[in-house]
């Protein structure tokens, strides 16, 4: 990954306006890049001394392997449209279709695993009597949810802001919730569907309901439209290779990638602005920040008042412990791809396993026969009222314990240290910004603030929503309007 470039000489600079965005991950990047295509002088300040954010790489045993994103939502065009651009659409590479598990609550933890239903949207069932429903959620919770065909919707319309945890609760009861919902969303999010906002983390569904009369027939009708195939893809190689290629194409499009330079605040000049730096200052025609939400509001406050009153809290924190394994019985991939793991079952710490060597054929070509590799997330989103999940703030050597009896549970394949060939921790402290109730009018205050200033934009997953999908998309849409008023 590119730290620094060299400063360009007079004669190399572009005659265009000068942007500076602020934050180099991916809406960074690709803020960057964008406007670089349209003629602008672009530096870009990223605080940390890599690009990314989080889509990057670490090494593990040998390894070169993804230490965030692993993969996008590849029903939008936003990222292949993207990677085409980028001479990267011949290494799109699909999943392995078994698909992952879900493991539930139970004294015998291996009597308690199926697979994961496909039939859903973020573990809402379109038929909560299907035989694979029926299972995760018994007799008791199928009359339950069956409820929701009769069910008047009108009330749920008529709420201006409703969270997603009470959207399915109130149709479907608490089983599909709590032993379906609840673990997908753990896994996408990182939060409690009780404090996400059911319009920003699955927009449509409320006016799909309103269309078709309940909560399930919506569930179907949106499954009906969206494009067949996979849901998500990756790159070969790790989605850290899409970061590469976007560092790698803004050095040569001549853009200046500063690592390690946070900015200290920005002040308007006229039409224009000055960001400082520890290093000095950059004077710009065009300011994009993707940093952060907290980081973007504390630096922007004082240019922009009206946006302090919007500053989110810390998204919550998460810890991906990947382990490298000797083990020969997980040929068989035993959990498909992964599981994903019910509140109920408190005998594993994990939130999820992700099996990446059953998941992704090129990594398994990589590693050869017997050897695996496991990606398992800690940090748990809570719901309103619950004190803070502090697992992923453990230190190392507790989570790679907590790993290895994870796995060992999960995957009823018993793994020891010796098993072990490498091993790391990679946390992300406030790196899945919650959409929570309300986010949506949020949003909109933040976005009205800063189309009053010109040649200002803010851009980031605190903004978008969770996901690269989310994110190229509003980034790319933004930086072109952005461009056109100030060229």
């Amino acid at each position: 990954m590119p730290g620094s470039h060299k400063p360009r000489t007079a004669k190399d600079l572009p005659a265009g306006p000068r942007a500076v965005v602020v934050g180099g991950g991916m809406s960074g990047l690709i803020a960057a890049r964008d406007l670089a295509r349209e003629g602008f002088d672009v530096t870009v300040l990223e605080a940390s001394g890599s690009f990314g954010g989080c889509v990057g790489t670490h090494r593990v045993a040998g390894l070169e392997l993804d230490s965030g994103a692993e993969s996008y939502a590849s029903r939008s065009s936003a990222v292949p449209q993207l990677l085409e651009e980028l001479g990267l659409q011949e290494s799109i590479v699909q999943p392995n279709p078994d698909g992952a598990w879900l493991q539930l609550g139970g004294a015998d933890l291996s009597q308690a695993a199926q697979r994961m239903p496909q039939t859903g949207l973020l573990g809402i069932p379109a038929d909560p009597r299907a035989e694979e429903i029926s299972r995760a959620i018994g007799r008791t919770g199928v009359a339950r949810a069956a409820l929701d065909r009769v069910l008047p919707v009108a009330p749920l319309l008529r709420r201006d802001k409703i969270s997603l945890g009470e959207v399915v609760r109130s149709r479907m009861g608490e089983a599909v919730l709590k032993r379906l919902v609840t673990p997908v969303v753990g896994g996408v999010y990182s939060a409690d569907p009780d404090v996400l906002d059911a319009d920003s983390v699955a927009p449509g569904l409320r006016k799909a309901m309103a269309e078709h009369g309940s909560l399930g027939a919506a569930v179907g009708a949106m499954r009906r439209a969206a494009p067949a195939g996979s849901t998500v893809a990756s790159l070969k190689g790790g989605m850290g290779t899409l970061a590469k290629a976007l560092a790698d194409d803004l050095a040569a499009r001549g853009v200046r990638l500063l690592a390690e330079t946070p900015a200290t605040a920005v002040e308007r000049t006229g039409n224009g602005f000055r960001i400082q730096t520890d290093a000095g200052a950059h004077d710009a025609d065009a300011l994009v920040v993707a940093a952060d939400g907290p980081t973007a509001v504390d630096l922007l406050a004082p240019a922009v008042p009206e946006l302090a009153a919007f500053r989110p809290g810390p998204g919550p924190g998460v810890a991906l412990v990947t382990l490298v394994v000797d083990k020969p019985e997980l040929d068989a991939a035993p959990r498909g791809t992964g599981v994903l793991v019910a509140r109920d079952a408190e005998a594993v710490q994990a939130k999820a396993l992700t099996h990446a060597t059953a998941k992704w054929q090129w990594l398994a070509d990589s590693t050869g026969p017997g050897t695996h590799v496991l990606r398992l997330s800690y940090g748990r989103g809570l719901g309103p009222g619950q004190e803070a999940d502090a697992t992923a703030l453990r230190p190392d050597g507790e989570l790679f314990a907590a790993a290895l009896a994870d796995a060992s549970a999960l995957l009823q394949v018993p793994l020891e240290e010796a098993d072990v060939i490498g091993w790391d921790v990679v946390r992300w402290v406030g790196a899945l910004p919650s959409a929570t109730v309300g986010h949506a009018d949020r949003v909109a205050s933040v976005r009205a603030a800063v189309a009053e200033v010109h040649g200002l934009e803010v851009v980031g997953a605190w903004l978008a929503g969770t996901g690269l999908a989310a994110v190229t998309a509003d980034t790319r849409y933004r930086t072109s309007h952005l461009a056109e008023a100030v060229k």
